[in-house]
């Protein structure tokens, strides 16, 4: 019998204690808020969804109409369900409150409710990544404080990858599982647990046009792969860039890699590219979960102490020895 998402959380419940009956519910609603924004997604030009919204987000990044319409799809489907005290979007300033006419929860979730949204025009894939956390006790959920805790402290994260076929990976703090929505029945069901990411690979994910701006670790380090078997590494290697942070994470998760979007000087008063509780934070608890190791270049990314909703740091992660090899760059 093939294992469903749903039951895969309620084996992680009773038999294995990893998680609470709130929990495992609240993934479910996330799960289903996934499924509709890949409906949105499917229909594509049918539907009137593509191209820009007109606005920008608090990023100041302009907004596609598929941003927009995910980011509602995720606020509606989780903020009656009774277990979150409060959400936070990358697409949004500030904390979305539960109204008052539903009970609250004790987890606070925060999500990028559209990764890599500039590729949905061109019909690549892009994704959704999310990451739950228990919100303190007497923290109020509509302020930042109450979401300002590192990556160690996340109960939950995952993101969904709405390609070919739609994907979710999920972790609760007990490894790596991959699950593929069965469009006929409108279920997730289980098809990979234990993901594990080599300790060695051939392949690295880059944006090539910055190399001009890099920092002298970064650059040695890829100048190094660029050489090929003539060079220190005696192999070579293969570059990929999807520019959807999933996209590129998923193919590290399912075949080795290493992904960077490190310090350079174009983003320095920024303090990186990519933000901290929306993106690296859970991405890094996945890969961590997976055998895979996440760095800033300078300390462990789930070690990173928040000072901000929105805020951005640099981002190198996927195999293990690859990653240690540039923070060592980084600390000579």
């Amino acid at each position: 019998m093939r294992r469903t998402l749903s039951r895969y959380l309620i084996e992680e419940q009773r038999e294995k204690g990893k998680i609470n009956a709130d929990l495992r519910l609240l993934i479910e609603v996330v799960a289903r808020a996934c499924k509709s924004i890949a409906v949105a997604i499917g229909k594509g030009g049918l539907g009137g969804v593509l191209g820009e919204a007109g606005s920008d987000n608090v990023q100041g990044e302009a907004q596609k109409k598929l941003d927009v319409i995910s980011n509602e799809i995720f606020l509606e489907a989780n903020e009656w369900g009774g277990h979150l005290a409060g959400m936070a979007s990358e697409e949004m300033e500030l904390p979305h409150a539960i109204p008052n006419r539903y009970p609250q929860g004790e987890y606070l979730l925060l999500f990028d409710p559209l990764d890599g949204s500039s590729n949905i025009d061109i019909n690549v894939s892009v994704g959704t990544i999310f990451s739950v956390l228990r919100c303190p006790e007497g923290a109020d959920p509509t302020t930042d404080t109450a979401f300002l805790q590192p990556g160690t402290k996340q109960v939950a994260a995952g993101y969904a990858v709405y390609g070919p076929t739609t994907l979710l990976v999920l972790t609760v703090g007990d490894g790596v599982a991959c699950f593929t929505l069965d469009r006929e029945q409108g279920s997730f069901v289980l098809t990979q647990e234990n993901m594990q990411i080599p300790e060695d690979t051939k392949e690295f994910a880059i944006n090539m046009s910055n190399l001009r701006h890099w920092e002298a670790p970064v650059r040695r380090y890829v100048e190094e792969l660029l050489a090929g078997k003539e060079g220190p590494r005696g192999k070579d290697f293969n570059m990929r860039w999807v520019a959807s942070m999933v996209a590129d994470v998923h193919r590290i998760m399912t075949r080795g890699g290493i992904f960077m979007y490190p310090l350079d000087a174009k983003i320095r008063d920024k303090g990186g590219k990519l933000r901290l509780m929306y993106e690296a934070n859970p991405m890094s608890f996945i890969v961590e979960q997976a055998g895979g190791a996440a760095t800033t270049g300078r300390q462990r990314i789930l070690d990173v102490p928040p000072t901000g909703l929105h805020m951005r740091v640099p981002v190198i992660l996927g195999s293990k020895n690859e990653v240690e090899r540039v923070a060592a760059y980084h600390q000579d």
